[in-house]
């Protein structure tokens, strides 16, 4: 059940030219319990006083628990995406160390489930998208540790320095061999590439990995078009709309 409580930012710095990591502890001194890949709701009013939220996904990692199971946090961590003019871009970007924020949570239900069974998960991000994959590591090795699994992250970004939180998921993948990320650079490779970067968009690099209905299960998140298109994709290699779970990213100002 959702709870409604009061965060108090305790660090702030910049992943990418126009996303903000932040870290919070809740007023109240109590812990955040949640699934990896729920997201919380930042209450705040605008200027005429009409009453607003926005909704970030949750970046913490917790415990290595089983998918499906909760974990509990003391740190709350968000990345925030720049909006041109946006209220909550304002709000967020000029809070400071130790300000105040109205929030609740958790909520959605793009989370792993202890129910699946697929040999190989897929999972597909643009943007701030990929923060629920940041927030599900631990229980992604988890996962590969039970051995028949592997699961292959695809992350598109426009160029390197938008990569949020690319060096924590090599790292991952250096010492998981059952997992695989790829970052998919539309328009600009990186200074050193790495022999797992493609190039193009994220549901044109899908289609490499011939989804099948049989071994896959895939969870798209980030830009509504290419959560779109890459559905579409996946429903094209014939995997069953059951076996796709989507969250797209809407930026609202």
């Amino acid at each position: 059940m959702a709870d409604h409580f009061q965060l108090r930012l305790l660090d702030s710095r910049m992943l990418a030219p126009a996303v903000r990591h932040m870290v919070f502890e809740r007023v109240d001194g109590q812990p955040l319990v949640f699934q990896p890949g729920q997201f919380l709701q930042v209450h705040f009013h605008y200027d005429d006083g009409t009453a607003t939220k926005r909704s970030y996904s949750i970046a913490t990692t917790g415990d290595g628990s089983s998918p499906g199971a909760s974990v509990t946090v003391g740190r709350i961590e968000i990345a925030v995406s720049y909006v041109d003019g946006g209220a909550a871009t304002k709000l967020l970007g000029e809070l400071p160390v130790g300000g105040v924020i109205d929030a609740s949570g958790p909520y959605g239900r793009f989370c792993l489930q202890e129910a699946d069974t697929h040999p190989r998960y897929l999972l597909l991000a643009t943007g701030t998208g990929v923060t629920p994959y940041r927030a599900m590591l631990p229980q992604i090795e988890k996962l590969l540790a039970q051995g028949g699994r592997d699961v292959v992250l695809l992350y598109g970004a426009r160029n390197e320095g938008e990569l949020l939180y690319g060096e924590e998921f090599e790292a991952f993948a250096s010492t998981h061999p059952g997992f695989a990320f790829h970052a998919c650079l539309s328009r600009e490779a990186r200074v050193l590439p790495r022999p797992t970067d493609r190039y193009g968009y994220v549901q044109n690099v899908l289609t490499e990995l011939a989804p099948h209905a049989e071994r896959d299960i895939a969870y798209l998140c980030g830009n509504p078009n290419m959560v779109d298109a890459a559905f579409n994709t996946l429903k094209e290699f014939g995997l069953p709309v059951p076996q796709i779970r989507r969250e797209k990213y809407v930026s609202s100002r």
